[in-house]
């Protein structure tokens, strides 16, 4: 198998990865970060010559350690009872895709795995074994918990997210929304820190302020958007709707870092569709 063979699959298992990993941590931006870091070691590892013959397989094996490593370094670690044989359904897809992503973290770690791998991707109780490295007895029974776990966490509802932005940041991503609402890129090319990181996920990623003046001619050169004021999963963000359609769902989102006045950092997800499913937003002008 070729390099660029190797990176075509990995391409294409991306959005299934990133429903993965988006529910493992209960965040579909975090989530994004947890898919960069697995692609990232899988590269590396087919760099050192690593043998794959089920590459799915081996990428949500990866996947689920890396998810693991990021939820116990922020202090989410959870043990799994794996006693008990529980009986229950499959949860069906169109049911499941609704849960939000905070309810699927209040699950333990293995029963969560197990639920997203069998009830959102389609895995077999054996593959499901594989990836979380248990025996299949235990994925089993972890999978049994985990969807009548699940159907009881659905029926309470969630907490909403607000978004808890200081009036300094409300204003600061207010004021970026209204330049490209009216098209004042040199204003915000302004704001610019000298190295300034851009980077359009699942594309690309430039550094400096000079290497990143093609983004703004981009936008400033298409007339089918339109931007609006919010927050993804709390946090400030301009939200990008098809200027075409309705404002009922974003087509994408736009996040926003500052340090000492200037921008630091742009993340745009234009090209990172799959982040959309099920993400928690408001529009907040």
């Amino acid at each position: 198998m070729d390099t660029d063979g190797f990176e075509d699959r990995l391409q294409a298992l991306r959005p299934r990865l990133h429903r993965y990993c988006a529910r493992m941590t209960g965040s579909a931006v975090q989530g994004e970060d947890i898919l960069q870091d697995t692609l990232v070691k899988a590269l590396h590892a087919r760099s050192q010559g690593a043998e794959v013959d089920n590459l799915e397989g081996w990428l949500f094996r990866i996947a689920h350690n890396t998810s693991l490593d990021f939820l116990r370094s922020n202090s989410r670690n959870t043990v799994v009872p794996l006693t008990d044989d529980i009986e229950a359904d499959l949860i069906p897809e169109a049911d499941i895709v609704a849960i939000g992503f905070q309810t699927f973290l209040r699950l333990p770690e293995l029963q969560r795995c197990a639920v997203i791998l069998k009830d959102v991707l389609g895995h077999s109780i054996e593959e499901i074994a594989g990836i979380a490295d248990c025996s299949p007895a235990a994925a089993k029974s972890a999978l049994q918990r985990g969807r009548v776990t699940l159907r009881l966490l659905a029926q309470e509802g969630e907490d909403t997210r607000l978004p808890l932005m200081s009036d300094t940041d409300r204003r600061k991503i207010a004021a970026y929304v209204d330049m490209f609402r009216s098209g004042d890129f040199d204003a915000i090319r302004a704001m610019l820190a000298d190295d300034v990181k851009l980077e359009l996920v699942n594309r690309l990623t430039w550094q400096g302020r000079d290497k990143i003046a093609p983004y703004f001619t981009r936008y400033a050169e298409v007339a089918k958007w339109r931007f609006a004021l919010g927050a993804v999963e709390g946090r400030p963000a301009m939200l990008v709707f098809d200027g075409t359609g309705s404002m009922d769902i974003p087509a994408h989102f736009v996040l926003i870092e500052w340090s000492e006045g200037r921008i630091i950092e742009i993340r745009d997800f234009l090209f990172a569709p799959y982040v959309l499913e099920a993400m928690d937003w408001v529009r907040l002008s």
